[in-house]
């Protein structure tokens, strides 16, 4: 089903951005969603099709904009047990395993998060964003766990997503890194951006990029001779980047326990005890848990807040830690 979006641009439009004119016309529509269908050649300016998003328009343009339903019919459902700790007619707070991806993409397009929530309820998402993630309003990555949010639909989805952007949502992960951190408690805050080594990867940057900000504080300290110092830290982030604790961490130096991506090579370590090091060995994901959520209803504007408890295979090496260190 098509919709077309047409008006004439106003005096006071003059010289905006054809993408944040578009999106602030039609609530329903996000930026990302209005750049997607711009580049897919659905933007017609006085009858010529403009496939520039940042383009700058002029009073008394005409617009022409074509709206497609997102193709939700296209994505497989997934026969997935989702955790759900928390559900509504507006939203759904799920606490997500580690090892499964949270939307459709090369190499995956049937076995994600977004698939078996079409499994489950596939009629009751958002459509605001790109028509491969339907209902996402935030993600974690793969290899972590922990607690995110779904929108069932527009008006939840503007609501949460305006709250992200407003920095007023609480997000809480733990983690455990490699040595000690210096502080062992407060905050860091960089610009982040893209690695021009490897597009797959985030780097700190001090010029460009997105500024992101990680409060941290230190809950547990773990060092003597027969254990390899280690510290169990939380952070809370003020901002959300790709990859940010996980950047963060890299940068202070103190890498986060079965980061494949961002790891660095260490010295071999000797007298380790055995069941220790099997526990590190056998890791097959990073240690870092989306721990606390909070953020208010989108209709109730009630205050909701979320806790979840470290997966066992993260819990068993902590266990092990606290007994080593006594």
């Amino acid at each position: 089903m098509k919709n077309f979006i047409n008006f004439i641009v106003s005096e006071d439009d003059d010289n905006k951005r054809i993408d944040i004119l578009v999106a602030n016309y039609d609530k329903s529509l996000s930026r990302t969603r209005v750049k997607n269908l711009i580049l897919e050649n659905k933007l017609k300016i006085n009858n010529t099709i403009i496939k520039d998003p940042s383009k700058r328009i002029s009073k008394y343009d005409k617009i022409i904009f074509e709206v497609e339903e997102p193709k939700k019919q296209n994505l497989k459902p997934y026969k997935f047990k989702l955790n759900i700790v928390y559900e509504d007619k507006d939203l759904i707070v799920l606490d997500k395993p580690s090892g499964i991806s949270m939307h459709p993409g090369p190499g995956n397009y049937d076995n994600t998060i977004v698939n078996a929530l079409m499994s489950y309820d596939g009629k009751n998402l958002s459509s605001m964003g790109d028509e491969l993630r339907p209902g996402i309003v935030h993600r974690i990555d793969k290899d972590t766990s922990g607690l995110i949010v779904i929108a069932k639909n527009n008006t939840t989805h503007e609501i949460l997503s305006k709250q992200f952007s407003d920095h007023s949502i609480t997000r809480v992960y733990q983690t455990l890194i490699w040595g000690k951190l210096r502080p062992q408690k407060g905050s860091i805050e960089t610009f982040i951006t893209r690695s021009s080594k490897n597009r797959q990867m985030m780097e700190v940057s001090t010029r460009k990029g997105k500024k992101a900000i990680t409060h941290y504080e230190t809950l547990e300290l773990f060092e003597n001779e027969n254990v390899p110092t280690f510290s169990f830290i939380e952070c809370k982030l003020k901002t959300g980047r790709t990859h940010q604790i996980r950047v963060h961490m890299s940068y202070k130096g103190n890498n986060i326990l079965g980061d494949k991506k961002y790891k660095k090579k260490f010295k071999k370590i000797k007298n380790i005890d055995e069941e220790l090091n099997n526990k590190i060995l056998n890791l097959d994901r990073q240690f870092l848990h989306a721990k606390q959520l909070g953020f208010n209803h989108p209709t109730t504007n009630e205050r909701l807040e979320f806790s979840s408890n470290i997966p066992s295979d993260l819990n068993n090496i902590l266990k092990k830690l606290r007994k080593l260190s006594k």
